[in-house]
């Protein structure tokens, strides 16, 4: 996919990979649309794409921990967009941000589920109006080969809790979502593919879990970007990657049954089901 006039939603993109993968898209000559909470980070970010010789992206900020957070991000960019091109689901918190303790959303739920699952879910659907419009288009879903099988009677982890058991959940949660997904919109002409773009890169995240950075961003990056807008994917759905091969997820990935237990779950969250 040639990205020059394309529109590039990248969630979380004010820092780490994702930061690296919308300067090299906006290099591209793509319209970037920029997510963060922090509005510092992002006009530095701008600023460094503008003094490049690049036109400037779009920055919406939004707190995605939250549905009506994010339902606000859907709404703003429903307004000001008639296309999406591409929405990379990058946003996401780790398994140490501000402490192992488990944590909540303003909405009750477990808070890595809610960062690092829900909200993508939730902004998927939201945004589809815009992805059909510029069909072929692909949807991106940054997850991890960190995975832990959910348990459908304590989803929020309310026994037993540690951060990385959350962590890996949510991303489990990510992978089963892009196999349905794929599955209902294979007629339409988008895409949805999910990745682990590279092991313990050398971002805030990692840091913050007091580990030491394995891989480097770029590598990161060149993987996302692959699926973005390589071309040798551009028939493939539904389908997870291990940096730039396709792999296999955890087993429960490939349970349809827990699959419709976790849509209909997610449905009834995010207030979709009404």
């Amino acid at each position: 996919m040639k990205m020059t006039g394309k529109t590039v939603l990248i969630t979380g993109s004010t820092d780490g990979v994702g930061r690296y993968v919308a300067r090299r898209l906006a290099e591209a000559g793509a319209r970037v649309l920029l997510h963060g909470r922090d509005a510092v980070r992002a006009k530095a970010l701008i600023d460094q794409i503008v003094q490049a010789g690049h036109a400037a992206p779009t920055f919406y900020q939004a707190d995605l921990s939250s549905m009506s957070g994010t339902r606000e991000l859907a709404a703003a960019v429903l307004r000001d967009h008639q296309r999406l091109d591409v929405f990379v689901s990058n946003a996401g918190i780790g398994s140490q941000n501000d402490g192992p303790q488990r944590q909540e959303s303003p909405d009750g739920y477990e808070l890595r589920f809610a960062v690092n699952y829900l909200s993508g879910f939730l902004l998927a659907h939201l945004l589809l109006p815009l992805l059909t419009s510029a069909a072929p288009s692909r949807v991106v879903n940054v997850a991890s080969l960190g995975q832990h099988p959910i348990d459908f009677d304590d989803v929020m982890i309310s026994r037993g809790y540690s951060g990385s058991r959350a962590y890996a959940q949510s991303k489990l949660a990510q992978i089963m979502f892009t196999i349905d997904f794929a599955e209902e919109l294979k007629r339409m002409g988008i895409t949805v593919n999910a990745l682990h773009p590279a092991t313990y890169m050398n971002t805030t995240m990692v840091r913050a879990g007091g580990i030491t950075p394995i891989s480097t961003v770029e590598q990161g990056r060149a993987a996302i970007l692959h699926l973005v807008e390589g071309d040798d994917v551009a028939g493939k759905s539904g389908m997870f990657f291990n940096g730039m091969n396709e792999t296999r997820a955890n087993p429960q990935a490939y349970d349809a049954g827990a699959r419709r237990r976790l849509r209909a779950l997610s449905l009834e969250l995010t207030g979709l089901s009404s």
